[in-house]
């Protein structure tokens, strides 16, 4: 029987609890959040919009179904993940699979985090974790392993999208329809669905690319992490395309880069939104979505700007999960169509958004 080390999870208001480490043997801090998904650990871990935060998975038992093979399949993108490495800091559970079987799996969690130098910690309530969060809101915390204490950080105070951004011109596919993707931590399946039909060119740019000269037919502003106003460049750069007519589509931390671009504004969550199974209303329609999800950060719907209307609204606390511009082909969506892994009842939003690039390309 292996021997786990000891172990501590540390909030900021001092509340300490104890458990096991898993994973790599060392000391980590960061934003603590939650996500109530049953499945999706590895594409969770390798989302970049996790980077800086401590994950605290709330379904009981992880780990059973290992880690999948690195994979490449076409254009260089890993199969069975959301990006080539894991982004969050740290990983907390309550109970640790020893024993794992799958189709796939290559190896254990445990083993997959101890490779990437990410700390893991077993053994604790996270229910009561999940709840304290929710009472309090947003917290800061650390895993403490060996007893070595580490600062607290906080990073929302850091440009986090220009830490995980692809820092290179990357083009992927060669079809007619030439689509401009703005990554600010973009996920592979994203790229997948631009890509499924066979007739679309992805060029992937990083977050602050100025593509003003560059020729193509519609613009997709990807997830990532973090505060959308750190994106400075990016807002600017969306602002100067909003006069424009092409198609734009952005998704998550796009849809609040998008929104700022317009005129109106964001505000942090409490506790932010991360999970499986959030519903959405589409406006002006009694029809309604489970979406996938994963952000801090929201946007204001008061806020918007003339020329601009909501799209999909949160059907738990109202909060905006999309918007539409009334007679341009512009429009967002904060939670994940794509969504790998997670339901994929809104994936048609990719057809709408390539049939408006089609159509503007065609005219």
């Amino acid at each position: 029987m292996k021997q786990f080390k000891k172990a501590k999870l540390v909030f900021e208001d001092g509340t300490t609890m104890e458990g096991y480490s898993f994973g790599y043997e060392g000391s980590v801090s960061g934003e603590v959040v939650f996500n109530t998904a049953m499945t999706g650990y590895p594409e969770s871990l390798t989302d970049p919009s996790y980077k800086g935060q401590i994950l605290v998975l709330t379904y009981p038992l992880v780990g059973n179904y290992g880690v999948p093979a690195t994979d490449v399949e076409q254009d260089n993108m890993l199969t069975f993940f959301e990006s080539e490495k894991i982004h969050v800091s740290g990983l907390v559970i309550a109970q640790y699979s020893l024993q794992f079987n799958h189709w796939n799996a290559a190896k254990s969690l445990g083993e997959w985090l101890t490779e990437n130098k990410i700390p893991g910690i077993f053994g604790l309530d996270t229910r009561a974790i999940t709840k304290k969060i929710r009472e309090k809101g947003a917290m800061l915390g650390k895993i403490i392993v060996d007893d070595v204490d580490v600062d607290l950080y906080d990073p929302n105070l850091d440009n986090l999208v220009d830490q995980v951004s692809h820092k290179e011109r990357v083009v992927y596919g060669n079809g007619k329809y030439r689509i401009l993707l703005v990554d600010c931590g973009v996920k592979f399946n994203i790229i997948r669905y631009l890509l499924k039909d066979g007739d679309t060119t992805v060029i992937r740019v990083p977050w602050d690319y100025d593509f003003s000269k560059e020729e193509f037919d519609g613009l997709f502003i990807s997830n990532g992490p973090g505060d959308p106003k750190k994106c400075v460049s990016t807002i600017e750069n969306i602002r100067r395309e909003l006069e424009g007519d092409r198609p734009i589509f952005g998704i998550c931390l796009g849809h609040q880069l998008m929104s700022l671009a317009s005129g109106a504004d964001t505000f942090k969550l409490k506790f932010g939104h991360r999970s499986h199974n959030q519903p959405v209303l589409k406006c002006g329609t009694k029809r309604a979505y489970v979406t996938s999800q994963n952000h801090g950060f929201a946007v204001d719907n008061n806020a918007l700007t003339p020329g601009w209307e909501a799209n999909f609204i949160n059907l738990n606390d109202g909060t905006s999960e999309g918007i539409r511009h009334t007679s341009k082909p512009f429009f967002s969506t904060q939670f994940h169509p794509e969504a790998s892994s997670g339901p994929t009842d809104t994936a048609f939003l990719f057809d709408e958004f390539l049939n408006l690039v089609k159509k503007w390309k065609d005219k």
